[in-house]
């Protein structure tokens, strides 16, 4: 059984898929091609799963273990909801089970030709430039590019941060977060047990709907008893050294907070310009490249698209466990009969 690696493929070597991005929706298209007896190469700029290993190592899943399987390998933990370090390890299992061939910590510029006889031209981390020869591509980068800036000033400080990892340098900080969902209410409840001070900041006048229902008696309770200071419908506006400006969206009024730190927790964003230089058309206010949900094959013929790319600007509408359907979908196509869904 071969492990992931960074060799190149043979030269002459033509793949009957190149997969562009090894998250999660990327495995489950390089799966669903091997077990079709695909010859499948999957080539990443980053890790197996990169964006995954830069989420928080304490976090738990929303969805049940089940709904993140792919390649038809069992997700088995000890409780319903799996760990970021018992899915990290997974999908290295279904990488080995199904013998993917990964090319990792190398960067596709671009993806030149046609159905048939495409050439991804390729960049590895050491500087060296290569061409995949390849029948169809995939492009599965995920929505991990760039965060959505608030574009105020100061938002380029060092203090400011658009993604966390743990809460343990900001004891006894005043630490003020930014956002509703998931990811702001988390890293607040982590915040607070570290002791730092934490201010949640919301344009809304309450959380946002798609919270883990198993955080919310827990963030209301903090929030209820003040613990966790928290200012409704307001933004921030601006930040500075020892301070940050928000300001209430119904007065208008300014308020100059304490401030350490800032977690900016608006999410993040895909980049699509790969697609474009392709010549793909991309949907300049959804940011959703021109494709055929039913076969996820973009308007130029044999270049397919799938995972979180395929929400354009809105992510919340492709996770892991509809976007591993993807892959099995384009696969069907490809074998001339699209599975639609």
């Amino acid at each position: 059984m071969s492990p992931p690696n960074e060799r190149p493929p043979r030269g002459g070597a033509i793949h009957d898929l190149v997969v562009v991005g090894a998250g999660p929706c990327g495995i489950a298209a390089g799966t669903a091609a091997r077990k079709a007896g695909l010859a499948t190469l999957l080539v990443d700029k980053g890790f197996i799963t990169d964006s995954l290993v830069h989420y928080p190592p304490y976090m738990t899943f929303f969805s049940t273990a089940e709904k993140l399987e792919v390649g038809d390998v069992p997700f088995v933990v000890p409780q319903g909801k799996p760990t970021r370090l018992e899915a990290l390890a997974y999908y290295r299992r279904v990488v080995e089970h199904h013998e993917l061939q990964v090319l990792q910590h190398t960067e596709v510029g671009a993806i030149e030709g046609e159905a048939g006889d495409f050439r991804v031209r390729t960049r590895s981390r050491h500087g060296t430039d290569g061409v995949v020869q390849a029948r169809r591509v995939v492009v599965a980068t995920g929505s991990f590019h760039e965060p959505n800036l608030l574009g105020i000033p100061g938002e380029e400080l060092d203090k400011v941060r658009h993604w966390y990892v743990e809460a343990h340098p900001y004891f006894d900080q005043d630490v003020l977060v930014v956002g509703g969902g998931n990811s702001a209410v988390e890293a607040a409840l982590e915040l607070f047990r570290a002791r730092a001070r934490v201010t949640l900041v919301h344009f809304a006048r309450e959380l946002d709907p798609g919270v883990k229902p198993w955080l919310l008696p827990d963030i209301r309770n903090r929030l209820d008893s003040g613990e966790i200071q928290v200012r409704w419908g307001h933004r921030l506006v601006e930040v500075r050294p020892g301070v940050a400006t928000v300001r209430d969206e119904s007065s208008g009024r300014r308020e100059e907070v304490p401030n350490d730190w800032v977690f900016a927790l608006t999410g993040w964003k895909g980049d699509p310009a790969l697609l474009r230089r392709a010549g793909v058309r991309i949907d300049p206010e959804t940011g959703v490249p021109e494709h055929d949900p039913r076969t996820m094959e973009t308007a130029v013929p044999g270049l397919y698209i799938a995972g979180v790319l395929a929400a354009g600007h809105d992510a919340n509408r492709v996770f892991i466990e509809n976007g591993r359907e993807h892959g099995p979908r384009i696969v069907g196509h490809l074998n001339g009969g699209a599975r639609g869904g």
